[in-house]
């Protein structure tokens, strides 16, 4: 039990708020450049780079383009790029087969990040609908998600993505048992250095509109994600996904999105105390970039007080679109 603070006036909560020195000193939760995951879009080609319209300030990047965003994402002192492919339809199927080939756009991006930046660690995407001519995570059959058929194809994907170079590998995919089977086939086939970041704890949510458009899945998705993704409804099923994955071998868990679901950060931090990240989705980004064009709230304020929400919840680190304008805020 805590002691009882002396009463009014000897106790002055105000005290410690009355300048900027002592705000700082008593300062409980910090945002630090070392907290950010940069999520970027690689597209084909050469010279590319293509605006996303519902992600302001956001672009596809061709691989040369994506390894120069790679070096300044370094020199800002991001520790992490994380990189979401724009697959040509052309290369979508039923069976999602481009997910596993070693030169895929993904795979290549890697590659080529990690020869001319080996310094910055980067993270991959491990989920289906990418590829998918159905637009989903898993493989469908009959307007069914194949589980066990899915969880197949996604270890060859993340065997792929290991031997690219990739150092963390995040299961977005919501598939049961798919950590365990990756772990396994990891350490089976000399990864065992490989880090596993498991969306352990991904919504339904409505906030994935713009990523969508991004990874061109927007068009292709027939119907919804509702049997494997989590209901909104929920945070205890939250805490028996994360202890599931964590013993299964994940070594890092995360929440998606994020400030709609901070409560299940906190919880989920509580409860395991594993290193715990959060996304700052597509949509959360969108509006307050949209909100800020309008100029009807402070971008830059907005956007640092939405990040350290994430710290004050006990999220170790974020996922956001914002990484690189914030490592300069936080240089300067």
């Amino acid at each position: 039990m805590r002691p009882t603070q002396a009463p009014f006036p000897a106790t002055r909560l105000r005290r410690p708020r009355a300048t900027a020195a002592l705000r700082d000193l008593v300062q409980e939760n910090r945002l630090s450049v070392k907290d950010l995951i940069w999520p970027v879009f690689v597209v084909e080609g050469e010279g590319q780079r293509q605006p996303i319209d519902s992600l302001p300030g956001v672009e596809r990047l061709s691989i040369d383009y994506l390894v120069d965003a790679a070096a300044e994402a370094a020199a800002l002192g991001i520790p992490v790029i994380c990189v979401f492919p724009y697959t040509d339809p052309a290369l979508k199927t039923q069976n999602c087969r481009e997910a596993w080939n070693p030169d895929n756009l993904s795979n290549r991006a890697v590659r080529a990040i990690k020869a001319s930046v080996p310094e910055i660690a980067v993270m991959t995407d491990i989920a289906l609908d990418p590829y998918n001519i159905n637009g989903h995570d898993g493989i469908v059959e009959d307007g069914m998600i194949l589980n066990d058929p899915t969880v197949d194809a996604l270890v060859k994907m993340a065997l792929a993505q290991a031997e690219a170079g990739a150092d963390i590998l995040g299961p977005s995919d919501m598939m049961d048992g798919r950590i365990g089977a990756m772990r396994a086939a990891l350490e089976e086939n000399g990864h065992s250095n490989v880090n596993i970041l498991s969306y352990s704890a991904k919504y339904a949510s409505c906030f994935y509109g713009p990523f969508r458009d991004a990874v061109g899945a927007s068009g292709a998705l027939k119907g919804d994600k509702k049997t494997y993704q989590m209901n909104p409804a929920n945070t205890d099923e939250a805490l028996r996904l994360v202890q599931r994955d964590l013993s299964e071998g994940a070594d890092m868990v995360m929440v998606k999105p994020g400030m709609p679901y901070l409560d299940v950060c906190a919880r989920v931090k509580q409860a395991f105390g594993a290193p715990t990240f959060a996304y700052q989705v597509s949509g959360e980004y969108a509006m307050i970039q949209a909100a800020a064009e309008n100029g009807w709230i402070d971008g830059d304020a907005a956007m640092l007080e939405s990040l350290l929400a994430f710290k004050r919840a006990g999220c170790d680190g974020i996922l956001t679109y914002f990484a690189p304008r914030v490592a300069r805020l936080l240089q300067n």
